[in-house]
């Protein structure tokens, strides 16, 4: 096993560095340092600079857009851009939705939604969680019944990000509610948020802003050509998604920055006349983080270095990266908090004279990040995929 950078990898980390040094916005790197929200136009203004350069879709096919970098180039990108603060780019379409029609999609629904997605015309949100149906995804409830060469599809699907600016969402839904397993009778769909039925209806956050929405549908119709795969076989598509979706929630170059941003801002603060740094259980808080975070680095390595030699998708050994990454982007969250002290107030108020946006901000930035642990599938039904299809028991 090689888990050190080759010649030719520190030189590309240092193309990568580069370029994001003079082609970030510094009004987004700004906003992204701050924790401020960022608007529909603020993520496609980044994702178009980088469909410009051609490196939006780093891990499509090059036929299709892609870069034609290796697994350990693409996680090099990924890290560099987490720690140059980039937006992020929205991945329902880039890296779920197009993957699952590179493996499943017919090739008429490659040509008409991959380009698209690549552009950016067109903002995907997804459609998994329902009010009854989250890491239990199986018992999900939306139904969609065939009649007339449409899809009819009833229920209702929340927690959705970004659906609210969404274009299209591609969504779980139950096609054959008699089948004896729960997995089974379940077909994947893509929707066209324009269709007559749909209804987005905000869910607020404790902090006012608008993440995450209800979504409603109400005998809507879907062309069948809009299946993937075939019906009622959506499950082998949904744990396809959730794989790729596992591998990107480590974000160890966005918890390298925190944790460096963290130790200058316990840098400046006093506690009984000394710097945070010194206090022996604050210290021993953050040592332990940052070693927790270094050997989730090696952990991932090792996954790189076995897709590297491999060429297989991450199987349910990923589970691991999910698990420690968002508890680590948590503890962080946590620490952030307690180094602003009094700065943290929760919720203050910003205005033009705030001397500092970035205080202001950690108390809403810590209850959002209280979900990291719960999307994509939470760490508890982690935990239980690693124990059947790792450890066997």
């Amino acid at each position: 096993m090689d888990l050190n950078y080759s010649t030719e990898e520190l030189a590309f980390r240092d193309e990568v560095r580069a370029w994001l040094r003079a082609n970030l916005p510094d009004d987004l790197r700004q906003k992204m340092e701050s924790y401020e929200d960022l608007s529909k136009d603020d993520l496609l203004r980044w994702h178009k600079i980088l469909a410009k350069k051609g490196w939006v879709a780093s891990d499509w096919p090059v036929e299709w857009g892609g870069t034609g970098w290796n697994v350990v180039q693409r996680y090099i990108f990924e890290e560099e851009c987490g720690f140059a603060a980039t937006p992020p780019l929205v991945s329902f379409g880039l890296r779920m939705c197009a993957p699952v029609l590179l493996q499943f999609g017919t090739e008429a629904q490659k040509k008409r939604f991959l380009p698209r997605i690549y552009d950016g015309t067109d903002f995907w949100c997804q459609g998994y969680s329902e009010p009854g149906s989250g890491s239990d995804l199986a018992s999900l409830k939306t139904r969609a019944a065939r009649q007339n060469g449409h899809y009819v599809v009833t229920g209702q699907k929340i927690w959705t990000t970004m659906a609210h600016h969404a274009d299209w969402i591609f969504c779980l839904v139950r096609t054959d509610p008699s089948t004896g397993k729960r997995q089974d009778g379940i077909s994947f769909l893509l929707i066209d948020m324009r269709t007559p039925g749909i209804t987005v209806r905000p869910i607020v956050l404790l902090d006012g802003s608008q993440e995450v929405n209800e979504v409603f549908f109400d005998e809507v119709k879907v062309p069948v050509e809009n299946l993937v795969h075939e019906e009622g076989k959506g499950w082998t598509v949904a744990k396809y998604l959730l794989g790729y979706e596992r591998m990107g929630t480590g974000r160890i170059g966005h918890s390298k920055r925190e944790l460096a941003r963290l130790k200058e801002l316990a840098g400046d603060y006093l506690k009984d006349g000394r710097p945070l740094l010194e206090d022996p259980r604050f210290r021993d808080r953050l040592t332990r983080v940052e070693v927790e975070l270094m050997a989730l680095e090696i952990t991932n390595l090792r996954f790189l270095d076995q897709m590297r030699r491999s060429g297989r998708a991450p199987g349910a050994d990923v589970s691991m990266l999910k698990i420690k990454g968002t508890e680590i982007q948590q503890a962080l969250a946590e620490l952030m908090m307690q180094a602003a002290g009094p700065m943290a107030q929760a919720f203050r108020p910003v205005d033009a004279m705030d001397f500092d946006h970035f205080t202001a901000r950690l108390a809403p930035r810590y209850c959002n990040m209280r979900k990291t642990t719960i999307y994509a599938g939470s760490n508890e039904i982690q935990r239980n995929i690693i124990a059947k299809a790792t450890l066997g028991l």
